[in-house]
């Protein structure tokens, strides 16, 4: 099975940077005419769809299905505006849902030959990035919070946690712009979407005040940092490595903050120019299935939309581990982070200002 990435998370360049990048290789192109034929082309991020679900989708359907994957939706974006990529189906994150729409990249779903959405919790159907999922279908999802030990801090449950000076040395923050911003917003009393010039000011400053307090920016091992003792408390995704390290160390807890935090999404959308629509379709339909679903979380290790897909997950330990399904209470607070559109410059500008303090 492939792993996930750690690093992979919130936006962390501006629009323009996305048009300027170079797309490199192509996805399989065979496919048949009138949309539908025996192959899939699909593009996703790296271990989350697992190997096991692409085999028994190709056993039951006789469709022959190639997966290239991808770990920035910056790298899938440039790849789809190359216009050559021949993809039928790719795994956009909320935020790139909203720029592949305004790109017109990905085209509007059929929902005459979509099956299954209303097994999507609450959450994710209707969702503000993509109204009445009128082009793309949740497929997992995790959040941005934080997370601590218990050894050095007995309970915490808000960002100030990460701006107390007590904890000086001892704090680590995640080394991107727009998720350190969740916690900037947040802890100034503002939303984790918020584009207002003023508050991202306001954000800005708390951050370089925090800097001065930090162990560090971190994104890759700060789970084991935690682990060991040599961090209080970090700011977190929720994912397979923070997971594997919640449950093996009851000394680590992962919250998503009274604040509210951040929650994303990766989900299937299909291709402006798709050849393979009937197997697309029907690739939709059968990850919309519940006992289909709860293999990512069983497989993949990541937490699945499909509510009903509870039922059907073998490993009950993971639907308990905050770092993979974090409460419902939790998550009804929690903001899907969006494209900021042209506000992306004043998160730019003081990110610049934060890193050089």
């Amino acid at each position: 099975m492939r792993t996930r990435s750690i690093s992979r998370g919130v936006l962390a360049v501006s629009v323009a940077t996305v048009t300027a990048l170079v797309a490199t290789g192509c996805g399989g192109s065979g496919s048949a005419s009138g949309g539908g034929g025996k192959k899939l082309n699909v593009y996703a991020w790296a271990g989350e769809i697992p190997d096991t679900v692409v085999k028994k989708f190709e056993q039951e359907t006789g469709i022959d299905v190639t997966l290239d994957t991808f770990d920035s939706n910056e790298t899938m974006t440039a790849k789809l505006s190359s216009g050559s990529a021949g993809y039928d189906l790719v795994e956009p994150s909320q935020y790139s849902v909203q720029q592949l729409i305004g790109q017109k990249l990905i085209q509007p779903l059929d929902h005459s030959r979509v099956k299954g959405l209303d097994n999507l919790a609450d959450k994710f159907r209707d969702p503000s990035y993509d109204p009445g999922n009128k082009y793309s279908v949740p497929w997992i999802w995790g959040t941005t919070g934080f997370a601590y030990n218990k050894k050095c801090i007995p309970s915490a449950t808000s960002w100030q946690t990460l701006f107390d000076e007590k904890y000086q040395g001892k704090v680590y923050m995640l080394d991107n712009m727009l998720a350190a911003y969740i916690a900037g917003l947040q802890v100034t009393g503002a939303r984790a979407t918020s584009t207002d010039k003023g508050e991202i000011e306001a954000a800005t400053d708390a951050l370089t005040d925090q800097k001065k307090m930090l162990a560090g920016y971190n994104s890759t091992n700060y789970p084991q940092l935690l682990s060991t003792g040599q961090a209080c408390a970090a700011q977190a995704w929720s994912g397979t490595a923070m997971a594997k390290v919640v449950a093996a160390n009851p000394d680590v807890q992962y919250v998503l903050p009274e604040e509210g935090g951040s929650i994303w999404t990766d989900g299937l959308a299909i291709p402006k120019g798709a050849k393979n629509t009937d197997a697309a379709y029907q690739f939709i339909n059968f990850l919309l299935r519940p006992e289909i679903a709860a293999m990512a979380t069983d497989d993949g290790g990541s937490a699945s939309t499909n509510a009903e897909a509870r039922d059907f997950v073998k490993d009950k330990k993971a639907l308990d581990n905050p770092a993979i399904y974090a409460p419902d209470a939790a998550v009804a607070k929690a903001d899907f982070l969006l494209d900021p559109g042209t506000a992306m410059k004043h998160f730019q500008q003081g990110w610049t200002k934060v890193k050089a303090s």
